[in-house]
């Protein structure tokens, strides 16, 4: 099972030195030299260097030389593989794959939906949930709004806040003051 651990940016330098947005916790470790990952483009690429550079992180692949080869390389996404049955130590973090098709439910038990995917951003990640009637909607993966992942019982539970789930919530709140 392949994991995703980073996306390409764009090219630094004129020696083929790329930036990288790492979507793990431990960049240092996955991006260490000699790791080979797996491109979105379907190519593995061999970790020759990394460093950070002014908050950024910077990584250096074997065989890609020049800033042309490096472009060619933008928005592609690296992963690497993984043993579906590996967890993560820390018991709060979660593979996008155990969250995958997880029931979400509310805190009075009502099932609304479920996960189809994880969706990373710079700031946080976001749950894609499709719910029960077809819509679908994002919710932040924060611990105030999930308080409860249980990957072994198939389901999460969610205290959304008002107009989360139904916009209309929020604007009859609106009109009753």
């Amino acid at each position: 099972m392949l994991l995703v651990i980073g996306r390409i940016g764009r090219a630094h330098g004129v020696r083929g030195d790329l930036f990288v947005e790492p979507l793990t916790d431990e960049p240092d470790v996955r991006f260490a030299d000699g790791n080979v990952l797996v491109a979105s483009a379907g190519n593995p690429l061999t970790v020759a260097s990394t460093k950070w550079h002014s908050g950024k992180f910077v990584v250096h692949f074997v065989g890609v030389d020049d800033r042309t080869a490096a472009e060619a390389l933008k928005a592609i996404e690296l992963s690497i593989e993984v043993d579906p049955n590996q967890l993560p130590e820390d018991p709060d973090e979660f593979y996008d794959h155990q969250l995958a098709g997880l029931s979400v439910r509310l805190l009075d038990d009502s099932e609304i939906g479920n996960i189809k995917e994880v969706v990373h951003l710079p700031s946080q990640d976001l749950l894609a949930v499709t719910l029960l009637d077809g819509r679908e909607i994002l919710i932040p993966f924060v611990t105030e709004i999930v308080p409860t992942v249980d990957v072994p019982g198939g389901f999460i539970s969610i205290d959304p806040p008002l107009g989360l789930i139904n916009e209309y919530d929020a604007i009859e709140v609106r009109d009753e003051i």
